[in-house]
């Protein structure tokens, strides 16, 4: 007996369950003392995102201009900003994600300081907020009143660094002594203290102390726990750490009535770090650390322009750990990854350092291992492709490979997001590929070379990435396209590779030395593989490569409107003889008014589809190479195209920015993807079949998730809910029970169905011409006087759709008529002062961005499309009335002229008589 093979159903919705946008574009960064929240600046806005998830929480408004800087709370109840048109903002941070994802400021201050504010820093109290401008001058605000308590000036230019020393030892007797140590650009630290000393006066207050010892700018302060050290690094490529209470520990001044401590520092250790330090930090004497480190207590971690963290030694400034290889050159791409800050956070023991390329990598102390690693910016994505690799026998995690406007290929984690650089290109990255089960990687780029990548997960969790094993060179331009054969057995080796390069040419790789060692593991260091064949394929460049599910044919589109198909000729090698590998044209597939930008087999049938700048995607019947479909609905060049359902189904993706699906039987668009803003040039299709990923030129990244089967039953849950509903309506009206069923039309937002029950009870009152109710029915005029504020919202927004029709004009007048009639003018007024109500009158973004004037505008609105439709329709009352007194008056005319005369003849004939 035959079975018959299941059809499969086709896909006719997908939802938008995650996006990935720039997360960090330049400026400053904050994490939450928790560690699990960071703060961003993404151009003008500051986003606040949950660090193991990556997805954005909410962002807080700004006055659109450039953040300076910005700090938290360390009690993570408030966040900080400085603007470019120096304004201080204050908001308080959320504890969950809030529903309105636009936080407004408590505090605004219009002109915080006159210049550009650079540096911020908040005291361990949350109580006081220091801030250094470019002017030099440092002021202490306190936060919750939102005032300046101190004003210190005398600094000899940009404030560079800020720190708070406040030991609070619980065995000491003294007052805790609150001070502010600053650094300016006169390579100067100065020590001024908060607790005592006249601070507010015009001149400024003057430091206790004042440091010299750099040569350079200092970038980076911190202090010890205990309030002993002071640790300063900056440019000159040096950290020296101060003893403060090194010749005293008391104030020797007999006018002060407290005893006040005093501190006289002294340079205790001068480092050489060589590099230009950019931050220093201390850590705490319990924090474990990757590497043992004796009895030393004092230990610190510096970052800077060689591009890796170091922890080192207080004592010996021995390097403890490096968090990677330095950077040794000092081109362009080197510059993009060095470090500008690096942020300590306890809660979590974890180390985040700050790169120039917008990239935040964060480590975990206890391990060394990299814990997370969060990508600013991707710039314009050019392609990506799905991965899997197995941890163990019985799982498997799932990875997206993203090839960017850069040289670095990006690989996500889908699970959580996570992410790493994968370095080995020279130049920009132009297209991603892998093998049929997902193992093997492949990339190529303008630097002419094509490289494979295996992963190198290892048994911990946070130790994964990829390791180039192979390189391919021999072309002599930029190679633009790749192919690896899909079907691939379980223990066979990947057989070869083909790429196609701006030199016109494609290229067949052998790969067969990549295949591992005898035990399973793979090879160690980087081969380079060897051409099996060069073959001459078009006029202009190649665009795209494809080899079809018997890995028999290749199909290459290019600029020159063709796609052209070829047999593969393959003789894999033995003891005796190397592989061998050949090309043999088979036909060109002509048709395209433009160039060629993808290609793509089907996966059941022997059809290949092409998509074109000529805005098309044609389907070619591989036994003739006729065009046999042609799909239109793209307003812009089609840039890739692959199969879904089995073949039965289309996705492309073109520059208008729209991903769409299609029917191939039908030649049918069943649904357009919006969520770009720019050319979609990526497009992945997951390997359960249930997954699309689209990256375009606007830096987003967008996972559609398949909706069909969910929205089918929800559709048919709907359907069912309104089925009982509306019958519910009915049985309401026929047992004349309007409250319930006006409620129930209201709560259905069926306004046909209350125009109906209005109308009929206007024609009813009409026949019985004996009722005095508004609405034609006195129970509907109780049912009106006694409706709750959202449901009276609700039926205004009816009548004023219903008063713009003049079909439907004289039950909008009547409703409206008994709604002024039956409530009074505080009612209608406090019906708007409900947010959700005045929502219903207002645009959900407009609504929000006029905070406390919504109830005014929604009754504007609400007049504004009221007043003149009912000017319209009382003028037409009017000339209908005055045309009904002229017909009248004809009419009355044309019976006396007639009955007139008879009257008079009838005069004579009795006069005669």
């Amino acid at each position: 007996m035959a079975i018959g093979q299941v059809r499969p159903s086709f896909k006719t919705a997908f939802k938008n369950v995650r996006s990935l946008g720039p997360l960090y574009t330049s400026g400053p960064i904050a994490f939450t003392p928790d560690g699990l929240r960071i703060v961003t600046c993404v151009g003008e806005d500051v986003l606040l995102t949950d660090v193991e998830t990556g997805t954005e929480i909410c962002r807080f408004v700004g006055d659109s201009q450039t953040i300076h800087s910005l700090c938290a709370t360390p009690s993570s109840s408030h966040l900080v900003t400085f603007s470019a048109s120096l304004s201080l903002r204050i908001y308080e941070l959320p504890t969950t994600p809030p529903e309105n994802k636009r936080v407004q400021p408590i505090r605004t201050i219009a002109r915080a300081h006159d210049s550009p504010v650079h540096v911020c820093k908040v005291d361990p109290t949350s109580t006081y907020l220091a801030s250094g401008s470019a002017d030099g001058v440092v002021k202490v605000w306190d936060i919750h009143r939102g005032f300046v308590t101190h004003l210190f000036k005398g600094h000899g230019g940009v404030v560079s660094a800020l720190a708070f020393h406040f030991p609070r030892d619980a065995s000491s007797l003294e007052t805790p002594t609150m001070r502010l140590i600053t650094a300016s650009v006169d390579t100067h630290i100065r020590i001024f203290n908060l607790t005592s000393g006249a601070s507010t006066s015009s001149a400024g207050g003057k430091p206790e102390v004042v440091l010299e010892g750099h040569v350079s700018v200092p970038r980076g302060l911190d202090v010890s726990q205990d309030g002993r050290w002071l640790i300063s690094a900056g440019r000159d490529s040096v950290a020296l750490i101060w003893d403060l209470y090194a010749k005293g520990s008391t104030n020797q001044s007999t006018k002060k009535k407290a005893s006040t401590p005093s501190i006289r520092p002294a340079l205790a250790k001068t480092i050489t770090v060589l590099e230009r330090a950019e931050a220093v930090g201390f850590l705490p004497t319990e924090q474990k650390l990757p590497v043992a480190n004796g009895e030393n207590n004092l230990i610190f971690y510096t970052g800077g322009s060689k591009g890796v963290i170091k922890i080192r030694d207080g004592q010996s400034g021995e390097v403890l750990w490096r968090s990677g290889e330095e950077l040794e050159t000092a081109d362009d791409s080197e510059e993009q990854r060095q470090i500008v800050d690096v942020l300590y956070v306890p809660s979590s023991s974890t180390l985040a350092s700050v790169h120039a390329d917008q990239n935040i990598l964060c480590y975990d102390l206890p391990t060394g291992k990299l814990r997370r690693q969060l990508i600013g910016y991707n710039d314009e994505i050019i392609d990506a492709t799905f991965l899997s690799s197995s941890t163990s026998n019985e799982t498997s995690t799932t990875y997206l490979a993203l090839a960017t406007n850069s040289s670095l290929i990006r690989v996500y984690a889908t699970n959580t997001f996570d992410a790493r650089l994968l370095e080995g290109h020279s130049d920009i990255v132009l297209a991603l590929t892998s093998s049929g089960d997902g193992k093997l990687l492949a990339s190529s780029s303008k630097d002419k070379t094509a490289r494979i990548w295996i992963s190198s997960t290892s048994g911990h969790s946070l130790d994964w990435g990829y390791q180039c094993i192979g390189v391919c060179e021999g072309h002599a331009e930029s190679v633009g396209a790749l192919a690896m054969p899909r079907r691939q057995g379980e223990t066979e080796p990947l057989p070869f590779m083909f790429t196609g390069s701006q030199d016109r040419t494609i290229k067949m790789w052998d790969l067969t030395p990549l295949q591992g060692q005898p035990d399973g593991s793979p090879i160690a260091g980087v081969t380079r593989c060897h051409s099996l064949t060069t073959f001459k394929a078009h006029d202009k460049d190649i665009n795209s490569l494809d080899v079809a599910p018997n890995n028999r044919l290749l199909v290459s589109g290019s600029q020159d409107k063709t796609a052209k198909i070829y047999e593969i000729i393959y003789t894999p090698g033995s003891k005796a003889s190397a592989p061998r590998g050949e090309l043999k044209l088979l036909g060109i597939c002509k048709g395209h008014k433009r160039g060629v930008w993808t290609v793509k087999f089907s996966p059941t049938d022997r059809l290949v589809a092409t998509g074109s700048g000529d805005k098309t995607v044609k389907l070619w019947n591989l036994d003739d190479l006729s065009c046999i479909k042609t799909f239109e609905g793209h307003t812009n060049s089609v840039l890739r195209v692959d199969f879904l359902t089995m073949g039965l189904q289309l996705v492309t993706s073109a520059s208008d920015g729209l991903v769409k699906v299609w029917n191939i039987q039908d030649e049918e668009c069943v649904t357009t993807l919006d969520n770009h803003e720019d050319k979609v040039w990526a497009l992945a299709v997951g390997m359960n079949d249930r997954t699309l990923v689209s990256g375009a030129a606007d830096s987003v990244v967008t996972f559609w998730e398949d909706s069909t089967e969910a929205e089918a039953a929800e559709k048919e849950s709907k359907r069912a809910e309104m089925v009982v509903k509306d019958q519910d309506f009915l049985n309401y009206v026929a047992l004349r029970d309007y409250r319930k069923a006006l409620e129930l039309a209201l709560a259905m937002n069926q306004p046909g169905r209350l125009y109906s029950l209005f109308k009929d009870l206007a024609s009813s009152a009409a026949e019985e011409s004996s009722t005095m109710a508004c609405t034609g029915n006195a129970l509907v005029d109780e049912v009106i006087r006694t409706l709750a504020t959202p449901d009276l919202a609700q039926l205004l927004s009816f009548v004023r759709n219903w008063n713009s029709n003049a079909k439907t004009s004289d039950v909008a007048q009547r409703v409206l008529f008994a709604i002024v009639k039956l409530r009074s003018s505080d009612d209608v007024i406090r019906v708007f002062e409900d947010e959700k109500a005045a929502r219903v009158f207002l645009d959900a973004e407009e609504a929000t961005s006029s905070t406390g004037k919504s109830g005014m505008m929604a009754i504007k609105e609400l007049i504004e499309a009221i007043v003149p439709y009912t000017e319209r329709h009382l003028s037409k009352v009017d000339r209908l009335l005055q045309e009904s007194y002229v017909i009248d008056y004809i009419l009355g005319e044309m019976d006396d002229g007639m009955f007139d005369a008879d009257d008079a003849d009838s005069r004579m004939e009795v006069e005669v008589y």
